[in-house]
């Protein structure tokens, strides 16, 4: 992971200027429809603050953390809002949101990785509370352009689920990059709802 930490940390700038504007309010309104008006949602690893930005900007409480330094500052500036500066595996939320939002964030986990933070994640959300996580798709493990990758597909996801039998997959579809020139690269899109757990 700090191989990744590093790229994101290195390649800040041109991070922030390649995601910052991409047009994502399909995605974003279909996760907000399964929730309350203002609602409390956790931005986990909030990149260029894009998405929070627009949580903010329909009512919401949010709150965004982000593994990269590089990326809380240019968050921070962008949203006007505190961003934490911490690493998946320190979320130590307890049924503290109603939503988490895991954006092309968590896809960088090994899987053992995202095993354990996927734990932290359904601990944090209340009881029926809602998670929203991409990955790139396929069955890719490893890395990528400086970066580490773990895709999915439903079926592998399917598969990874079920070591969390409090949680079910409410929605999935598959979608097209929104950056330009890479509408070429597909995603697996995913609403899990969570009905607690035990751990």
């Amino acid at each position: 992971m700090n191989k990744t930490i590093d790229f994101y940390n290195t390649h800040a700038d041109a991070y922030v200027s390649d995601t910052v504007d991409a047009t994502f309010a399909e995605v974003q309104d279909k996760f907000l429809a399964y929730l309350e008006p203002g609602s409390y949602i956790l931005d986990f690893g909030c990149g260029s603050g894009r998405d929070t930005k627009y949580f903010l900007g329909k009512g919401y409480k949010v709150d965004a953390m982000d593994g990269s330094e590089a990326l809380c500052k240019a968050a921070r500036e962008y949203t006007g809002i505190v961003v934490s500066h911490m690493l998946f595996d320190e979320l130590e939320a307890d049924k503290r949101y109603d939503g988490i939002w895991a954006c092309a964030s968590i896809l960088h986990l090994p899987m053992d990785d995202l095993k354990r933070v996927m734990w932290r994640m359904v601990r944090a959300v209340k009881y029926g509370g809602y998670i929203y996580a991409s990955f790139k798709y396929g069955e890719f493990e490893g890395e990528r352009g400086g970066r580490f990758f773990t895709d999915f597909t439903r079926e592998k996801f399917e598969v990874f689920l079920k070591d969390y039998p409090g949680v079910v997959i409410t929605e999935a579809w598959i979608s097209s990059d929104v950056r330009p020139g890479r509408s070429d690269e597909k995603w697996l899109n995913l609403i899990l709802r969570s009905h607690g757990y035990e751990m």
